[in-house]
């Protein structure tokens, strides 16, 4: 059995799309859900799944010996973001190559970085007038956004589209692709 930890920072959509995928699944489980915000939607999630759940600070975060007791402890093969704002440290870059991903809700290279999340990256979207958007799934490196692409899938983008239109779509693709790349990664 393969053992997901997901990191997240907010309410958990993603991460709530997740753990449903792979609550029955033969070969991977969510086993952990780690956040560094005490009052993220995630948190509520974790405990209807019964799955154990981490609130850490960035000093937590930046500590190994705290970051890895608590990671395998729950024998993590594989770290998912899924709205996580903080960077990921060295130290977890080089116990996990490979193994930490992360999805994006824009076609990356273009609207990624420090600062664009959420709202933010579909605001800079409809601003810079784009045809379409989508979603980036990536390894994670020591820079927001820039890791190798494992999978980006698009959507058109349509004159009457507005920020919440677009979260809708994008956020749709991302609940049916990401799961489908966690698991090319683990297998």
């Amino acid at each position: 059995m393969k053992h997901i930890a997901i990191f997240a920072s907010g309410k958990g959509t993603n991460a709530k799309a997740i753990i449903e995928h792979f609550e029955n699944h033969p070969t991977i489980k969510v086993v952990l859900v780690v956040t560094n915000n005490p009052s993220a939607g995630v948190l509520k999630i974790a405990h209807e799944h019964k799955i154990i759940s981490a609130i850490i600070n960035k000093d937590s975060l930046n500590k190994e010996e705290i970051m890895m007791k608590l990671l395998n402890a729950q024998k993590t093969d594989l770290i998912v973001l899924a709205g996580f704002l903080q960077l990921i440290p060295a130290f977890l870059l080089q116990n996990f190559p490979k193994k930490i991903v992360n999805i994006h809700p824009a076609l990356l290279p273009k609207h990624g970085g420090k600062g664009m999340y959420g709202i933010k990256v579909h605001e800079a979207v409809l601003a810079n007038k784009e045809s379409e958007t989508g979603i980036t799934v990536h390894y994670v490196n020591e820079v927001y956004d820039d890791g190798e692409i494992l999978l980006q899938k698009k959507v058109a983008i349509t004159s009457d589209d507005t920020t919440e239109t677009l979260s809708a779509k994008v956020q749709q693709l991302e609940h049916e692709w990401y799961v489908k790349a966690i698991e090319e990664v683990l297998h």
